[in-house]
Formats: C-alpha cells, sequence, structure tokens
C-alpha cells in the first residue's frame, strides 16, 4: 500500500512544499530504495518483499514520476536539488541515515546522498554518471525513443502489446534481459509511468554532461552492473570501481539495465549484503 507525506524544501524562492508517494513495509534497518528515470516504485516489486523479511523496506516514487507529483515552480531536477528533496523525504518520515539503493538515476542519486554523508552504506545497481559523452548522447537517445513511443501508443495498443512475449519485449525489451518474464500488468503500468513523468524532460536534461567523480571513503559502497545492460554499457562499472577504489564491484550475471525482474534472488542478496555492514563495514 502506497502513503503521500509533505514537507518543505528551501529554494532561491522561499520554501517550497513537495509531495513524495512512498511505500514502507517490513522491519529493521531502514533500506530505502530509488527507480530510475521514466519508472516508478513498482520497480522493486521482485525484491523489495524478500528484503522487508529483515529489513524496513522505503520505496520511493522520485519527484515527477510515479505517483509523486512534479517539482513546484522553483525547485530544479538536478543532482543538488533532488538530493536535498531526498534527505528532507527522510527527514519527515523519521528516519535517520537509512541504508540506500538505488537503480540507474536512482544509483545516481545514492552515490550523491553518499558522498553528503546523509546514508549508512549505498548499492548502486547501474548507476549513472560513469558514462563517456558519447556513451550519454546514446543513452539519452533511447530513452527519449522509450518515452516517444509510450507517448504516441494508444493505451489499447499497449494492453494488447503486453499480452505477448515478443510484445512485452518491443515495449521493455531495452531495459530488461528477459522482458518476457514481465507480467503484462506490469509492463501496461510502467509504460503508463513512463508516458505520465512529468519530470522526464527536465531530469534528463538535468543530466547532460553529469558525471560522478568523487570518492566515497566514509560510506561502504556496492555497485553491480548486469552483464546485458544495454542502456548503460557494463564498462561504465570499471569506471566506477576507478573512481570510488573502496568500492565492491559485483557482475550482476544474466541480468539487464533494470535488474530487479531479470534475477530478483541475486539483486535481493547483492541488496542485503550491501546494506548489511552499518557503517563500519
Amino acid at each position: 500500500m502506497t502513503d503521500t507525506v509533505s514537507f518543505d524544501v528551501p529554494s532561491p524562492h522561499g520554501p517550497r512544499t513537495v509531495t513524495v508517494s512512498y511505500r514502507r513495509e517490513g522491519s529493521g534497518e531502514p533500506l530505502l530504495l530509488l527507480h530510475g528515470i521514466g519508472h516508478h516504485l513498482q520497480a522493486w516489486d521482485p525484491v523489495s518483499r524478500i528484503l522487508a523479511a529483515d529489513r524496513e523496506v522505503i520505496a520511493v516514487d522520485l519527484p515527477g514520476f510515479g505517483a509523486s507529483p512534479a517539482l513546484p515552480e522553483g525547485l530544479e531536477y538536478d543532482l543538488p536539488t533532488v538530493t536535498t528533496v531526498l534527505g528532507a523525504l527522510c527527514a519527515a518520515l523519521g528516519v535517520e541515515r537509512p541504508h540506500v539503493a538505488g537503480n540507474s538515476l536512482g544509483g545516481l542519486l545514492a552515490l550523491e546522498m553518499g558522498r553528503r554523508g546523509q546514508v549508512r552504506t549505498v548499492t548502486a545497481l547501474s548507476p549513472g554518471g560513469f558514462w563517456s559523452p558519447g556513451e550519454w548522447r546514446y543513452a539519452a537517445s533511447v530513452l527519449r525513443v522509450m518515452r516517444e513511443g509510450a507517448l504516441r501508443l494508444p493505451v489499447p495498443v499497449v494492453r494488447q502489446l503486453a499480452r505477448s512475449a515478443a510484445g512485452r519485449a518491443a515495449l521493455t525489451g531495452t531495459i530488461y534481459a528477459r522482458p518476457g518474464r514481465r507480467r503484462p500488468e506490469d509492463v501496461v503500468a510502467e509504460t503508463l509511468a513512463l508516458k505520465h513523468a512529468p519530470g522526464f524532460e527536465r531530469t534528463l536534461r538535468a543530466g547532460a554532461g553529469l558525471t560522478f567523480a568523487e570518492d566515497l571513503p566514509g560510506v561502504p559502497v556496492t555497485v553491480a552492473w548486469g552483464d546485458k545492460d544495454r542502456l548503460l554499457l557494463p564498462r561504465q562499472g570499471v569506471r566506477a570501481k576507478r573512481t570510488i577504489p573502496r568500492a565492491r564491484l559485483i557482475r550482476l550475471r544474466g541480468c539487464g539495465h533494470v535488474p530487479m525482474n531479470d534475477d530478483p534472488a541475486l539483486v535481493a542478496r547483492v541488496l542485503r549484503d550491501g546494506s548489511g555492514g552499518g557503517s563500519g563495514r
């Protein structure tokens, strides 16, 4: 069951009220889950219930995605602003320095939260920010094509395509290694999430030329990359390891860019291990 919370965030023009949709389940040390651009918190469904056995799992719809409204006027979709929003969200939920795991855009945000000392551990699945200029242009063009397809396809057509494995591959094969495993209703929901994402364009523009170039010496970091990632190529994981030398770099065999559905047991194990050591790991 999802809920919403509203809180104030500072802006150059005075405080702005932000509303975020989230789902909270389980018990144990808090683990914040952040999805990628154009997605929604349901991306974590294949692993969140596994993790909830011994973690308090807080899956979030990032501002302007899923059920979370767009950021109010005066707040940008850049890395500093959205990271500040996530820090304010944790405060509003009464969570101090949670563990955090993120995928793609969410992985980049998780790393930035770690750089700021807002979290205990970071697990980043195919995080953004380690691309070359050419790789960034490629990823941005692919994402724009996916968004354009979601905008143009009538909902009945999306539902029809989602009924077959071939149709699910056409809709989501860029981000999943095994799109045929997706449930039809999930494919429809995530296509509509991409279609109705007011934060998409501004988030994508904010990512142009953005790189993550700082070590996180005080925070345990795990970076995991699907070896079948066709959006952010696996070699970017090597750059992440060079940037963050103490990070564990893990290959997710048989997984694509959004690995949670490709191999839920493997991804849940990586997230559990990554969030298991606290600040002293």
